[in-house]
């Protein structure tokens, strides 16, 4: 390990009979349940008095919608019940000429706003990014086709946010994403799935790319099937017996080219709710397929920190990735 950057020696990974002990340990890691995710109360003011900008025009795509009657209500920052998609901007004193869309997590079973979404956009901004935080419809609320809701959400909000690109002193072509936890298995899945088609154009907006310049994953997931996915937020995107052909469609490792978008990533080794290797595996795609990418594999951390723990070296993730989106946008 590197003390100053967090980064780890690949060869350290390599340990023969050893690796097979680390994926059992990522197994048992696997099952645990997600976190529970700090914060709970009101909403942030910053979020009620944030620009919100609706994805769709009408009624989204991904019907018929049944919604479903046992939905647990977990308080106005962990969001449920999404109908209506959309985006929060957070705009800085000073726009450096750069777009943000952030994507929270919540193992698809909720949006995590305060810490994954309010607390990322108001440091972003404080650097001078226009930041666009994605509340996105849930796969398990009653959509179908329900592996194809968020990703219809995710193109969506990428394309509105170039399509109004002048409007908010924002450079088309520096657009960055940044997902944490099935938040960033939905911004992998937009790295990988920007051009797959999800839904029918619905205005000038749509005839925009999807692409992302750039994009960031924090502690994300990654496989969508055993022993490395997170169980709850597989089931929920795909069902509780998906197919084989689902199950790679949806497994944004496996859709990494030469045209992906250059990726930094972000892991703790300690996480007990999405095995570190699901980072590692995201990695090893890209730089198979020579697609620029970092990552920081940090000791401590856990899981859903957010902007980060105050005391562990996972708390630098900000910088490190403020500093890899100057190098990579420019």
């Amino acid at each position: 390990m590197d003390d100053a950057t967090g980064r780890i020696d690949r060869r350290a990974l390599l340990l023969g009979a050893g690796a097979a002990a680390m994926v059992a340990g990522a197994a048992s890691a696997a099952r645990e349940p997600l976190h529970t995710p700090p914060g709970g109360g009101e909403l942030p003011p910053a979020w009620e008095a944030a620009e919100r900008i609706p994805l769709w025009d009408g009624a989204p795509p991904g019907g018929p919608f049944v919604a479903r009657k046992d939905l647990e209500r977990r308080g106005p920052t962990f969001v449920t019940g999404v109908t209506m998609p959309d985006l929060h901007v957070f705009q800085p004193a000073k726009a450096n000429g750069r777009a943000l869309l952030v994507i929270p997590g919540g193992a698809y079973s909720f949006v995590s706003i305060r810490n994954e979404g309010v607390g990322v956009a108001n440091v972003f901004a404080r650097l001078g990014y226009t930041v666009f935080v994605l509340t996105y419809r849930l796969p398990g609320e009653g959509w179908t086709p329900r592996a194809d809701v968020p990703l219809q959400d995710a193109q969506r909000a990428m394309r509105l946010i170039r399509a109004r690109a002048a409007r908010y002193d924002v450079d088309p072509a520096k657009v960055a994403v940044l997902g944490f936890s099935a938040g960033g298995h939905l911004a992998a899945s937009l790295l990988t799935g920007y051009d797959e088609r999800v839904y029918a154009p619905r205005d000038a907006a749509d005839r925009g790319s999807a692409r992302p310049d750039a994009g960031g994953l924090l502690y994300p997931v990654i496989a969508a099937a055993p022993p490395l996915t997170h169980p709850l937020s597989a089931q929920l995107l795909l069902g509780s017996k998906p197919d084989a052909a689902l199950v790679a469609r949806r497994s944004p490792a496996q859709h990494v080219t030469a045209t992906t978008p250059p990726t930094f990533l972000a892991h703790s080794m300690d996480d007990g709710a999405v095995p570190w290797q699901n980072s590692e595996l995201f990695l090893t795609a890209l730089k198979a397929a020579k697609v620029k990418a970092e990552a920081h594999f940090f000791e401590e951390g856990g899981h859903g920190y957010g902007i980060g723990p105050d005391n562990a070296p996972a708390g630098l993730w900000p910088q490190l990735f403020a500093r890899w989106l100057d190098r990579t946008l420019g």
